[in-house]
């Protein structure tokens, strides 16, 4: 369903190691277009890991630069579904609050304790929905912290296993996350993590492992395939959302505590445009 474009207001952004600083953690040296400029997302970004740990993937466009990627992130420690839980409080801490979470949709602090299946609780969301291909809870997947994020019981449910798009009716207990029939709409401040989610998913899943082949596309109502949409309202989240110190953040903390690998389109947001 398709929503006026002026809903979504751009938010300023304080410079990244700055804003890494402000939550406890030192981020990787990186350079782009200033944030809030149009067009910001579009340029080059340089990070502190691209001698190193993206080295096979610079230079690359395309689906040269797609397989490179896989490649470099697929080399990864999985953890299991049970131990999910404490993860989450680890990569989602409020920096304002250690004892709470932050909710990805509802964007409000909640304790860490609340964890569980009831209303009122807070559990395990899955950013790429399980049914999308249909890859349940073993380890990889559907344990993969780079798309889990804790949400409201109440709001997870009514997210469901929905395609991405714009519009719909305001859902309760949310900062202004939208529903319909067939889609939902993140609220502004998590878009971005949103697209880069989905995205990272279609890179590191390609079919091995014994996993389905995750791809994005244009649609909704995708259902049991594995297939998430909109991939023209993704793109246009990633450049309107670009990367914040929570989300680079968390991206440290799955690198050198969990899994040990990276989202790319969180170090390198114009790999988007560059792939799709």
């Amino acid at each position: 369903m398709s929503s006026p474009i002026p809903r979504f207001v751009r938010r300023w952004k304080i410079p990244v190691i700055a804003a890494a600083l402000l939550v406890g953690t030192a981020a990787p040296a990186a350079s782009a277009a200033p944030a809030g400029v149009e067009g910001a997302q579009t340029a080059a970004t340089v990070t502190a890991y691209d001698d190193t740990y993206y080295q096979g993937a610079i230079g690359k466009s395309g689906t040269a630069l797609k397989s490179a990627l896989h490649t470099i992130i697929s080399d990864q420690s999985k953890i299991s579904y049970s131990a999910v839980w404490e993860a989450l409080k680890v990569t989602d801490q409020d920096p304002n609050n250690t004892g709470n979470v932050i909710l990805l949709y509802s964007g409000v602090s909640r304790s860490k304790s609340l964890s569980g299946g009831n209303t009122g609780n807070w559990n395990r969301e899955h950013v790429w929905a399980q049914s999308h291909g249909d890859f349940g809870t073993s380890a990889g997947p559907g344990t993969d912290l780079h798309h889990l994020r804790p949400e409201d019981v109440t709001v997870n449910s009514i997210r469901g296993n929905k395609d991405f798009d714009w519009g719909g009716s305001a859902v309760s207990g949310t900062y202004t996350s939208y529903t319909d029939s067939n889609s939902f709409e993140p609220r502004n401040a998590v878009k971005g993590d949103v697209a880069r989610m989905i995205l990272y998913m279609a890179v590191r899943y390609e079919g091995g492992d014994g996993w389905p082949n995750l791809e994005p596309n244009d649609s909704v109502n995708n259902g049991s395939t594995p297939y998430h949409g909109r991939l023209s309202v993704l793109k246009q989240w990633n450049e309107q959302d670009p990367p914040d110190a929570f989300e680079q953040r968390r991206n440290e903390v799955i690198y050198g505590t969990y899994q040990h690998n990276r989202n790319p389109f969180i170090d390198h947001p114009e790999w988007v445009e560059a792939i799709w």
